[in-house]
């Protein structure tokens, strides 16, 4: 097979973890086949050494334009490819071969920013042409899955479920061994817990304020907790207003710090020493970041709604999104309850242990087979 992947999201957080460990996977268990990999060279770059079955084929439109243009059709009938792979949710041109489409979830469309009705008609539109035109869909869990059947109405069939894992990196590097003096750097010097990810409204982030200053004020009697922080890894401030009214609201302005992004050693000296990692989400596709900090034997406090019960199961501290007082109860429990957070780190390492991107790699190479030996 020629199969092609488009690979200009590499350097995203969530879709570029997706794509760098499916292809890097790849390299490793299939020689048979020929893969381009569509791009722009510094996109290529972002791979571990590819072995020679592995190619770019230069294609530098901004993936997030909405018109894909005839140039990429012309790319991949030109180079004889047998299955084109889209590892994101983006407009589809009538492409001279089957198409396979990964949907991690429906933010978009669900949680977007966008007010304007003619462009969320157009979200929804490109998005439902995408889909009727992909071969299959891969959705990165079962409620995705229920998701898209339901809101597109697609054949159960067309879609399959194969689950995300911890990003290669967390496995192959070994943990900064200053991770101390990394968090003196940055002036964290006091027991606290952690958020980190992307700041956008389904993250919750507005009531995950709230219920940290309601258990806060009910952590009096536990002496090491007293300077307790949260500590929010993500975009500035400055962009989100409504965490800074928060925050004023609550009387927390010295209590909650927003570090903005951080380079990936940074982050894992963060997620190792952090009391709690903090995953309230109204909404996930799968939910990287509580696997990452669980890899870090960090106890995990997440929700009980979308993806995460099954995604996470018992190996998270589940509560209710929506209820601050829900979460500030789980805040209090996930510090002060020993037994529970020594249960919580066992379960975490076991956990993910059952995820595997090279499970999900056999599993994409068993769909490009199918799909282009024309099964359904």
């Amino acid at each position: 097979m020629r199969i092609a992947i488009d690979i200009r999201r590499v350097g995203d957080y969530g879709v570029g973890t997706y794509i760098r460990n499916v292809v890097n996977q790849l390299a490793l268990q299939d020689a048979a086949n020929a893969y381009l990999l569509i791009g722009a060279r510094k996109h290529y770059e972002e791979f571990s050494s590819l072995p020679r079955n592995f190619s770019l084929l230069e294609y530098n439109r901004d993936p997030a334009q909405m018109r894909i243009g005839l140039r990429l059709p012309f790319l991949l009938r030109s180079h004889n490819v047998d299955v084109f792979h889209v590892p994101w949710f983006q407009p589809l041109a009538l492409f001279p071969c089957p198409v396979v489409i990964t949907v991690h979830d429906l933010t978009t469309l669900l949680y977007s920013k966008t007010r304007a009705p003619a462009m969320r008609a157009a979200q929804l539109y490109f998005a439902r042409r995408a889909l009727e035109q992909a071969r299959r869909v891969l959705a990165v869990s079962h409620a995705a899955k229920r998701e898209l059947e339901r809101a597109f109405q697609i054949p159960e069939e067309r879609i399959e479920v194969i689950y995300n894992a911890l990003d290669e990196r967390f496995t192959r590097e070994p943990l900064p061994a200053d991770a101390d003096r990394i968090l003196e750097r940055h002036a964290v010097s006091h027991p606290y817990v952690l958020y980190a990810g992307n700041i956008k409204p389904q993250k919750n982030l507005v009531r995950l304020i709230e219920a940290f200053a309601v258990a806060k004020a009910e952590l009096g009697a536990f002496a090491e907790l007293d300077k307790l922080k949260l500590l929010v890894i993500g975009d500035e401030l400055a962009e989100h207003p409504d965490l800074r009214r928060a925050v004023v609201r609550t009387r927390m302005r010295e209590e909650v710090r927003f570090l903005g992004f951080v380079p990936h050693a940074v982050l894992r000296a963060f997620y190792s020493r952090a009391r709690a990692f903090l995953f309230p989400s109204l909404y996930e596709g799968f939910g990287l970041p509580p696997l990452e900090a669980m890899a870090h034997g960090t106890p995990v406090l997440t929700s009980n709604v979308s993806s995460l019960p099954e995604v996470f199961g018992d190996a998270a501290l589940l509560v209710n999104p929506e209820n601050v007082f829900d979460i500030a109860r789980g805040i209090r429990q996930i510090l002060t309850e020993e037994v529970l957070r020594q249960t919580l780190i066992t379960r975490g390492y076991e956990l993910v242990q059952k995820y595997s991107w090279k499970r999900a790699a056999e599993k994409v190479l068993g769909v490009y087979a199918s799909v282009v030996n024309g099964k359904k």
